[in-house]
């Protein structure tokens, strides 16, 4: 990944967010706060502005700016989640280039800091449950010494199976949680999200 990429993937981000903004709130009206569609529009909306005239030297600058955007710009817990996970994975990469090793390493300091954030773990109906996985294909694709294309689809895919695979679960933490066994049947919103976003980060590294 190099600084273009990095830009042109946040994007294709916020143009898959603004395609399925109302899909995301949809799901968010279930069992949240029916606002995380328009909150993450309005989140890469402003990034999208933000980096317009932003002068970068490194893909971590870019996704750094991006990242402090989105806690300035997003409401509620979405922003600092989200916000924090694109700080951390710009902190990363310090470098103008970006092999996939180093991007996965980056991924998981991601996760780390939603993690901290959220104090959330696979199985409590939340982004993680699409980002863990995600990240776990696109390491073992990094091991496996398979291009960044690859690991990024792998990663995708990983993502979609897990943001279904929140379907059938009871919401441990965040809003959903006070819901209890009604929050079962829902698909997450927040898994979702992150998968639109794997998916819009293999669908750049692919059509370059």
């Amino acid at each position: 990944m190099d600084t273009d990429l990095a830009r042109t993937w946040v994007q294709a981000i916020a143009a898959a967010v603004e395609k399925h903004k109302d899909h995301l709130t949809q799901l968010d009206s279930a069992i949240g706060d029916a606002d995380h569609g328009v909150n993450m529009h309005r989140g890469f909306s402003a990034t999208t502005m933000a980096l317009a005239d932003y002068k970068a030297d490194t893909p971590g600058a870019v996704l750094v700016k991006t990242g402090s955007t989105l806690i300035s710009s997003v409401g509620g817990a979405s922003g600092p989640l989200y916000g924090g996970a694109f700080r951390a994975i710009g902190k990363a990469l310090d470098t103008p280039t970006t092999d996939t090793r180093q991007f996965a390493a980056a991924l998981a300091a991601g996760l780390a800091s939603v993690q901290k954030l959220g104090a959330a773990a696979p199985g409590d109906k939340t982004m993680i449950d699409a980002y863990a996985p995600a990240l776990a294909a696109f390491q073992q694709q990094a091991d496996a010494g398979a291009d960044f294309a690859a690991a990024a689809v792998a990663a995708a895919d990983a993502a979609e199976e897990g943001m279904r695979a929140t379907t059938p679960m009871q919401a441990r933490k965040g809003r959903a949680s006070y819901l209890g066994a009604r929050s079962i049947g829902h698909q997450d919103p927040g898994a979702t999200s992150t998968a639109l976003i794997f998916r819009a980060l293999a669908e750049t590294v692919v059509a370059r």
